[in-house]
């Protein structure tokens, strides 16, 4: 068990936390969440060490063994990657080397053979023996391929890193894990395995991540940072989300009665109870949800920015892109080839790869921004597309004007009360209006960016990663202004709720054609016949 007992922690005035009294328990998973800035990695320092609170402390259960997700890159560069790994348990791992540095000895003494013997009995108590199997599947698991288990860490690009580090931290099973947006970098299939690792662990878990679909598999608890405190809540995000999205709506209806509101969160903590059976932790969920008091649910103070696209320049007609033979390549490497399809009116199509290059690729030619392709595409004479690019920065480098004035140049209204108006619904207020936009955080620029798109209305919307840097929140009311929208998109994104709930159609590119079928993102994943056609397209 974790407890955390009055626990503050200020810089300066700023006060993060205050008086935070909660407990994790075994057998639970927790979703840490909060706003941008609210403090969650910062909690997660805490309970690790690497910060002290202002007052309070944190107590660890006598012999637990705590694992964290490193975010230093770097820390292991000179180690082998089954190194790295396993030195996710550190005690095993001093045993190892002191082992090893005994028996490198040349003159090995008996009292060295007796000190042997011993590392060898704990050695084999902690199932030392399948240690490096053991990290080699982990490897193996996250896509870390068997060429590279032997290689230095500094060897690997940055993805791969992430991915060894991630190995690092669940190796050996810790008692405790913190992990700190785990699922960065990972293609779909490492982050269903991680999935499916964490929804069957029964440790004590605590982790940090803005993937929806993510949280709602793997967590059975939700930590909500909120004004200097933490609520601890039964549930997985969607619960957390939809029941106090409910107690707010009728927190402010003034005029409902308190019986029917009772009766209305009976009703919907039954319905949710009855859905938890479709997750990997259904029991156990469901029990939990089965034990929740009304009296206990409270809203949230959360805000969502206001992401609405359907006030379009016009409506576009029957005629939207049509695409042709397109191919291309990249320093060498072929991207795509012979893409080919027409898009209809209304549809919303993911479009995917297993190469992200190729999918920015393939936006930036679609929208003008290269000409190296064979191949041609036709945009509809009635379609005014608008673009939200995977990277942003040159629309902010260098940049000296505050936010009014950089928003207004998208904008057919100049006037600065509008201005502010717009900014203040996208959670731009005050003081926040006159900020430089060449200091803002990726978050605030890609609510920036969204900005842009919704004063340029467009008719068909081409976003690549657009929940790349937001928060929840933001990322929440992305996902429902995208289902809203009644034009015409493709998109690309790494947040599996967003393609389930928004694409009617998916199309994967590749080196050696298209994959398209009319169908949910879930679907997709799960279709025998479409696995068979990528596993010959992707040979």
């Amino acid at each position: 068990m974790i407890s955390v007992q009055n626990l503050s922690l200020r810089y300066g005035k700023r006060v993060l936390f205050e008086d935070v009294n909660i407990k994790f328990t075994e057998g639970n998973c927790y979703g840490i969440i909060g706003a941008n800035g609210a403090g969650k990695s910062t909690f997660m320092k805490i309970l690790s060490g690497e910060i002290d609170p202002t007052t309070g402390k944190v107590e660890i259960s006598k012999d637990m063994r705590m694992s964290v997700l490193k975010q230093n890159h770097y820390e292991y560069d000179e180690m082998t990657v089954l190194e790295t790994v396993m030195r996710g348990n550190t005690k095993l791992f001093e045993i190892m080397s002191a082992k090893d540095a005994l028996y490198a000895k040349e003159d090995f003494t008996e009292e060295d053979g007796i000190k042997a013997g011993e590392l060898e009995g704990i050695f084999a108590e902690m199932d030392g023996w399948n240690a490096e199997s053991d990290a080699a599947t982990l490897l193996s698991s996250l896509g870390i391929k068997e060429d590279l288990h032997y290689k230095l860490l500094k060897e690997l690009d940055g993805n791969q890193k992430v991915r060894v580090l991630l190995a690092q931290a669940l190796f050996g099973n810790p008692d405790i894990l913190l992990l700190d947006e785990p699922t960065n970098d990972l293609d779909l299939q490492a982050i269903a395995w991680l999935e499916n690792f964490l929804a069957d662990y029964d440790k004590i878990v605590l982790v940090v991540s803005h993937d929806r679909h993510f949280l709602d598999t793997v967590c059975t608890h939700v930590a909500d940072i909120d004004f200097g405190k933490i609520n601890i809540f039964t549930g997985n995000y969607s619960f957390w989300y939809e029941s106090s999205q409910l107690l707010l709506k009728q927190r402010s209806d003034q005029n409902k009665k308190a019986e029917d509101k009772i009766a209305e969160l009976k009703e919907f903590i039954a319905r949710f109870s009855a859905n938890a059976s479709k997750s990997k932790q259904a029991t156990s969920r469901k029990k939990a949800l089965d034990k929740i008091k009304v009296e206990d649910m409270k809203a949230s103070n959360r805000k969502y920015p206001a992401i609405l696209f359907n006030n379009q320049v016009r409506d576009a007609g029957d005629q939207i892109l049509e695409v042709d033979g397109l191919s291309k390549s990249l320093n060498g490497e072929l991207m795509f080839s012979n893409i080919k399809f027409d898009l209809k009116r209304g549809q919303k199509i993911a479009i995917v790869s297993e190469n992200s290059l190729a999918t920015t690729a393939f936006y930036k030619i679609l929208m003008g921004e290269d000409s190296d392709f064979t191949g041609t595409f036709k945009w509809g004479v009635t379609v005014t597309p608008t673009y939200l690019p995977n990277d942003n920065s040159e629309f902010f480098e260098g940049k000296d004007e505050n936010l009014i004035d950089w928003l207004r140049q998208f904008s057919e209204e100049k006037d600065e009360t509008f201005i502010r108006g717009f900014l203040g619904r996208m959670l731009f207020s005050g003081e926040e209006t006159l900020k430089k936009c060449s200091v803002l955080s990726g978050g605030e620029k890609m609510r920036c960016m969204l900005s842009r798109m919704m004063m340029l209305k467009g008719n068909v919307l081409c976003l690549d990663e657009p929940t790349n840097h937001l928060d929840l929140e933001s990322i929440t009311a992305l996902n429902n202004g995208m289902k809203d929208f009644k034009g015409t998109i493709l998109f690309t994104t790494r947040d599996h709720e967003l393609a389930q709930t928004v694409a009617d159609r998916i199309l994967e590119i590749t080196p050696k054609g298209l994959i398209d079928r009319e169908m949910m993102f879930d679907d997709y994943l799960t279709d025998s016949r479409v696995k068979e056609i990528k596993a010959d397209l992707y040979a």
